[in-house]
């Protein structure tokens, strides 16, 4: 059976995140881009949708709320599943995240087994 590989949108200001996700995702198999901000992610999406997208909260230019909003108002044919990561664990934050378009949450640092045990929950692993 082929198996289409799925794509990821890192998306994190944070050099080192982007490096970290990217190795664990490509040990899942996952083809993976990057963008530094959300302006650069929204114009990444608007080119090529991915199928998921590792979303930052706080990021200069655009952060992860205001991409999530742009991305819910943008055309897209399809939408990516969104995964938050951030450093914020109140529940106000979760929410907020969840109501703006996210499909669930990851907490900074993460490892390879919390990642992919979120990829499962949107189903794309």
């Amino acid at each position: 059976m082929c198996r289409v590989t799925k794509t990821c949108l890192v998306v994190d200001d944070s050099k080192v995140i982007r490096k970290v996700a990217r190795h664990i995702l490509e040990g899942l198999a996952f083809t993976v881009r990057e963008a530094a901000d959300g302006r650069e992610a929204l114009d990444a999406c608007l080119a090529e949708v991915p199928d998921v997208v590792l979303l930052d909260w706080n990021m200069p230019v655009m952060s992860g709320m205001d991409f999530l909003r742009a991305l819910r108002d943008s055309d897209l044919p399809t939408r990516p599943k969104v995964v938050f990561c951030t450093t914020e664990n109140g529940m106000a934050y979760i929410r907020a995240a969840i109501e703006a378009g996210a499909d669930e949450y990851v907490m900074k640092p993460f490892d390879r087994e919390t990642l992919e045990s979120k990829l499962q929950l949107v189903g794309m692993h």
